[in-house]
């Protein structure tokens, strides 16, 4: 099976193609905008033409699109997320290759869910932001095109190769600088959201697992359990050794009304944002940070349609994930 795989360099790409390339089935052409990609083409500005007369050439019988922008005004993340996917759909309407869409789509497009809840494949979608709008927009355009195509629906991605800037990504740095620094109190504060986190690896399963299949539609990949960002800390703490308090601050200007010693308590309620300042002004109003998906205190994945139609569930658990996160974090100078 020849698979093309475009945006095998962004952050869910790479496990992707690392996924695909252990398949002794599977022949991979990556697509990108990088010089390490076997073709380069940018999907954003290049026209459907051009890559027709590509998939006329390479003719796969699968295309993985797992590129597209986490960043930017709305004009960056529409012309990546949406007219991008506009781009392959069309080229493969134009091509005679037959090839099978797998689009990566994100929990984002569902925006804000009632809490306690878990978010099935015929959920409303209410993006509470830019990003999950382009991205529902690009979901609208492949489910409408007539191709053979199937939308992962990626709930919080984690594990290695968490971007610097996500909200674990953040928290291990505060916490790398707090150890680095010798500081034995660690001030965090906007972890009250609820993510299901899902691991990278297990998204690649996922996609390897959709591009075998005939699944069309919609499809859920999450760990289907909901956990709290400042439990996320204290296995981050728990898995980094740090033997210092953390202090929740759940909103500026309230400092938590209790500290816990991170390496001690399994079940602490900590709260993520900046390491201790001698700045008094700093301890007073310190900023929290807003998960930035749009999609409120809360969200859960019902993975049942991944389980019943790709025969996939989640084998590795958050504790590994954020142990490979801290291994990352702990390597940097």
């Amino acid at each position: 099976m020849r698979v093309l795989l475009i945006g095998a360099n962004g952050y869910i790409g790479r496990f992707v193609a690392d996924r695909l390339l252990a398949d002794p089935a599977v022949q991979l052409t990556a697509l990108g905008r990088g010089d390490d990609a076997d073709v380069r083409f940018d999907l954003a500005t290049g026209s459907p033409g051009a890559l027709t007369r590509f998939l006329d050439a390479v003719h796969p019988g699968v295309v993985v699109n797992c590129a597209g922008a986490t960043r930017g005004g709305a004009r960056e993340l529409t012309r990546h997320n949406t007219v991008a996917v506009a781009t392959v759909c069309e080229a493969l309407r134009r091509s005679g290759c037959g090839a099978r869409l797998v689009q990566i789509g994100c929990s984002s497009e569902y925006g804000p869910s009632q809490p306690g809840s878990s978010t099935a494949e015929d959920a409303v979608p209410r993006p509470g932001g830019p990003y999950g709008v382009s991205k529902l927009a690009a979901t609208e355009l492949v489910l409408g095109s007539g191709l053979d195509a199937v939308v992962l629906r990626v709930f919080s991605p984690a594990g290695p190769g968490t971007p610097a800037g996500s909200p674990l990504g953040r928290l291990a740095e505060a916490m790398r600088r707090a150890m680095q620094s010798g500081d034995g109190e660690l001030k965090l504060g906007g972890l009250g959201a609820q993510r299901d986190f899902i691991d990278v690896r297990d998204v690649a399963r996922a996609v390897h697992a959709a591009s075998l299949s005939a699944a069309q539609g919609v499809i859920n990949i999450g760990s289907g359990r909901a956990v709290r960002l400042r439990d996320a800390a204290a296995i981050l703490a728990r898995v980094a050794g740090y033997g210092g308090a953390l202090h929740e601050l759940d909103s500026p200007g309230v400092h938590a009304p209790h500290a816990m010693h991170a390496a001690h308590s399994p079940h602490l309620r900590p709260t993520i944002g900046h390491p201790r300042s001698a700045d008094p002004e700093h301890h007073a109003a310190p900023v929290a940070f807003p998960y930035p998906d749009g999609c409120g205190s809360w969200q859960q994945a019902d993975v049942r349609t991944a389980r019943d139609r790709l025969g996939w569930r989640p084998r590795i658990n958050l504790e590994e994930s954020l142990a490979d996160i801290w291994m990352e974090a702990a390597c940097r100078i």
